[in-house]
């Protein structure tokens, strides 16, 4: 019996965050770019690059609280955008997870209105009802919400946004050095990239949905470039996709693993990063033992399981070509702990585990 495929979201860049928002407006909304937000009582990670010692950019911000859960939850990526560190690996990135209670988020509100001379108002209808640090908290489950956005991804121009795949936008601020040994920098110093909420969808509803025939042209590009034949390529399938099977080819395994991804995002190409909490990645080229048994949690022990990954897409929306700025990659998979522990009273994000797959053919992705 085929295993159930776990569902899949996609994010997709939207309009620009204009000014610097606060409050809850800031952290619940799934973000590219700009600086981190801080939950209450939590303070933002500012990490830098572990080959440089530079300040390290902040990719994409990431509210993500899991169904059955009382706690606000976000994960932060940050990456090394200058160049003698694009190839620097995982010393050159760094995920974070931050979470508070519902009830501490509540507290500290109060807690700002009346220094603001202001009444306390319980306009969270409910709020209490999520109990407090010493109730045994749930165990987890994936939400399919992954971000809570300001705009509807209904209102998105799917189609236009797939044949007008060349996105740049320059990166604001360069960061002086760091003294060594230094593991937090300050908000200030950090560079930027040009903030953007993102957009959810879910995935399924893009299927049959966009013509292929951008998808194809790639495929004819590394056709040509590797000497292979289109149909024996096409007629392979994805995995989990229910009761088709796979036709014996010669193809290289990395070939296949390849061309298996860009048959998957073919119909949405804008998609910059696929979340699917407990689920599989969609793999760029070989997996390593790394990926395969990814290491426990640090801090308690439990295993980690994939949530999401960084999408080609996003490279261009985070270049810069007047300030030498820029993030290469070809995937980045995100691991995070099964129970995505919290120690009690935490007031500091706690890091995850970043694997970086090679974009195997980069001219192919622009």
């Amino acid at each position: 019996m085929a295993a159930v495929r776990k569902p899949v979201l996609l994010g997709l860049r939207d309009t620009a965050v204009r000014g610097r928002p606060t409050g809850s407006g800031a952290w619940t909304a799934s973000k590219l770019g700009g600086l981190p937000d801080a939950l209450p009582s939590v303070a933002a990670p500012r990490p830098v690059c572990e080959r440089c010692r530079q300040p390290l950019a902040l990719v994409v911000q990431v509210y993500c609280p899991l169904e059955g859960s009382p706690f606000h939850r976000l994960l932060y990526v940050f990456a090394c955008p200058r160049p003698r560190c694009s190839m620097g690996g995982a010393r050159s990135w760094k995920v974070f997870r931050s979470q508070c209670l519902q009830t501490r988020e509540k507290e500290a509100q109060d807690a700002q209105k009346q220094e603001n001379g202001l009444a306390a108002e319980d306009w969270c209808e409910g709020a209490d009802d999520w109990g407090s640090d010493s109730e045994e908290v749930p165990p987890p489950q994936r939400t399919l919400d992954f971000g809570n956005d300001p705009h509807s991804a209904k209102d998105t121009d799917c189609t236009a946004q797939l044949r007008d795949l060349h996105l740049q936008d320059t990166v604001l601020g360069a960061a002086p050095p760091v003294s060594p040994g230094e593991e937090m920098a300050l908000p200030s110093l950090a560079p930027q990239f040009l903030p953007y909420y993102m957009c959810v969808v879910d995935e399924d509803d893009y299927r049959d949905f966009v013509s292929l025939d951008h998808a194809h042209s790639l495929l004819r590009d590394y056709q040509q470039k590797e000497g292979m034949d289109m149909e024996q390529l096409l007629s392979q399938s994805l995995p989990g996709d229910g009761d088709e099977k796979y036709e014996k080819t010669t193809i290289k395994s990395g070939d296949k693993i390849f061309y298996k991804f860009m048959k998957r995002i073919a119909p949405c190409q804008e998609q910059i990063l696929r979340y699917s909490w407990s689920g599989e990645p969609l793999f760029l080229t070989c997996p390593t033992s790394e990926i395969t048994e990814p290491p426990a949690c640090s801090y308690c022990g439990v295993r980690r399981i994939f949530e999401f990954q960084l999408m080609p897409a996003l490279v261009s929306m985070l270049r810069s070509t007047n300030l030498g700025l820029s993030v290469e990659f070809g995937t980045i998979l995100i691991y995070t702990c099964e129970k995505s522990c919290w120690p009690e009273n935490c007031q500091t994000p706690m890091e995850e585990l970043c694997i970086i797959q090679e974009d195997p053919d980069e001219p192919l992705f622009k």
